[in-house]
């Protein structure tokens, strides 16, 4: 009877053209050996999928009707026999120890539920400047407090860097199609349910950035529907707190108030440093100045300013205010 392996690496695949084999050859040479990799075929017609070997019994294709990332991610994650789920895509390509080094960790870590690593984003010419701030600040949330902590500015993990524990994949229900980012939900249901996730700090892929990628062309990828993801389980988070009060009375705070206010979760008011806001009135809402925070006792301060180095700059004023970060505020930009 043949061994189950230990770690099932999900790769679903739409045309993803040249650049596929080499993906699935990254981690057909891992040191680490003990593993299946699913290849989803979400209804590919540009012949990369024939341009892999059959030769390696590791290596899966799975045919899927061609629904979408979300059900051909379900479709892999429901074959998959490994005690661990890893994630791939079609255009990156893993480091030579990727997978040994991630099972190490979840072995050395076992409070640990999900883990990723480190990236280095490639692509032709370079990764654009904001996303290179992105990698930047990607590469530097690490821990699980780390991430506990910035969750909501952005997706902390990514998602072809992943490992997880599959009994956790399954109590979380799988990825979920909400119109949304389907992993950053993913890791928001994870971390609403307690489960602890860390990184390898080391870069483990090599994360192409191109015109082609899902979430450049995906509507679901938009600044607004990453905003809807993130204010749907703040309403939930805050659920406990008097009306929340929101740092920034700018475009990014109105944004996240109506979609706060949709979620059923009504805002307070606003706080911010313009002289010539302070004293008005946003959406109905009043707008204070920054000494408003020192007042404020139950309410939850969401920071919501999205200018370069505000975001530290607030977070020490709050912290001066004898506020704690993740209790009576979180950054969400």
């Amino acid at each position: 009877m043949a061994k189950s392996p230990l770690v099932s690496v999900i790769l679903p695949a739409r045309n993803c053209g040249p650049y596929l084999k080499e993906a699935v050859d990254s981690v057909l040479t891992q040191t680490f050996e003990n593993f299946e990799i699913l290849v989803i075929d979400d209804g590919s017609d540009d012949g990369s999928i024939e341009t892999l070997g059959r030769d390696d019994h590791r290596l899966k294709v799975i045919v899927n009707p061609g629904c979408g990332l979300v059900d051909a991610l379900n479709a892999g994650c429901k074959a998959a026999s490994g005690q661990y789920l890893a994630r791939m895509d079609g255009d990156d390509i893993c480091h030579p120890s990727r997978l040994e080094l991630q099972v190490d960790f979840l072995h050395n870590n076992p409070r640990i539920g999900v883990t990723a690593t480190q990236v280095e984003v490639i692509g032709d010419g370079g990764p654009a400047e904001g996303y290179r701030l992105y990698e930047a600040w990607i590469n530097s949330v690490l821990t699980p407090a780390d991430i506990r902590r910035e969750i909501y500015i952005e997706s902390p993990l990514p998602h072809p860097t992943v490992m997880m524990r599959a009994e956790v994949f399954q109590k979380l229900g799988g990825y979920r199609d909400m119109g949304w980012p389907e992993d950053y939900d993913l890791w928001l249901r994870a971390n609403e349910a307690g489960v602890s996730m860390g990184k390898v700090g080391r870069k483990l892929l090599k994360w192409r950035d191109s015109d082609s990628r899902l979430s450049k062309k995906d509507e679901r990828y938009s600044r607004k529907n990453f905003m809807r993801v993130k204010a749907h389980f703040l309403a939930r988070a805050m659920a406990k707190k008097t009306r929340p009060i929101i740092w920034g009375a700018g475009k990014t705070g109105g944004l996240l108030a109506r979609l706060l206010n949709h979620e059923g979760a009504e805002i307070s008011g606003f706080i911010d440093i313009n002289r010539r806001k302070i004293g008005r009135v946003k959406a109905g809402k009043p707008v204070f100045g920054p000494d408003k925070a020192r007042q404020i006792d139950d309410a939850l301060i969401l920071v919501a300013v999205a200018s370069r180095g505000a975001r530290d700059t607030i977070r020490d004023f709050l912290n001066d205010c004898g506020k704690v970060e993740g209790i009576d505020y979180y950054c969400v930009v």
